[in-house]
């Protein structure tokens, strides 16, 4: 049985999908530090995990009950670290993690679509079980100044990364995921 863990795995070069990722595990933080100081119950509160794709590995994965994944969309397709995050843990996880809950945010420079497809495929194999509509960030870098440059996330964005931490922390927590 997993842990009451909510495992955030990002990649970012440009500081977008890292912005996103911490967005949402502010959010969550918040949500379980509001449920700490509201609640008489003695259960295990629910633990959040912020940590880069590079660093994390199957035995993460297997100590979370839920993940919210975030990368960049590179010339359509997830970001190579990423994508190597779940190549290293695929195999390792066959199996084991079934019917976890995950949600995704994609930093895209213009769609953003291809890379969430890439994901999607992904993790069918995992058989996870989605819990939000992917979010894709449009940032709309299109010239290869504005592709490679640090990136500013609007604060739109960042709140509706924090709202999916707060709902997905708050679902773990009531046994909803």
């Amino acid at each position: 049985m997993p842990k009451r863990t909510l495992l955030i795995v990002w990649h970012s070069r440009t500081g977008a999908a890292q912005a996103l990722a911490e967005a949402v595990a502010a959010g969550a933080a918040e949500a379980v530090a509001s449920e700490r100081s509201s609640s008489s119950r003695s259960s295990e509160a629910v633990a959040v995990r912020l940590l880069a794709a590079d660093r994390a590995d199957p035995a993460d994965l297997l100590d979370a009950a839920g993940f919210v994944f975030a990368a960049p969309e590179n010339l359509g397709t997830l970001s190579g670290a990423m994508k190597e995050f779940l190549d290293r843990c695929y195999y390792p996880l066959l199996g084991r993690i079934e019917g976890r809950s995950y949600a995704s945010v994609i930093a895209a420079g213009s769609a953003g679509q291809g890379a969430q497809a890439q994901l999607d495929r992904i993790v069918t194999g995992w058989r996870l079980r989605r819990i939000a509509p992917p979010m894709i960030v449009n940032l709309d870098a299109l010239t290869p100044e504005r592709i490679a440059a640090r990136k500013t996330v609007p604060p739109g964005d960042l709140a509706q990364c924090h709202e999916l931490g707060q709902a997905f922390a708050t679902g773990l927590d009531l046994g909803l995921f």
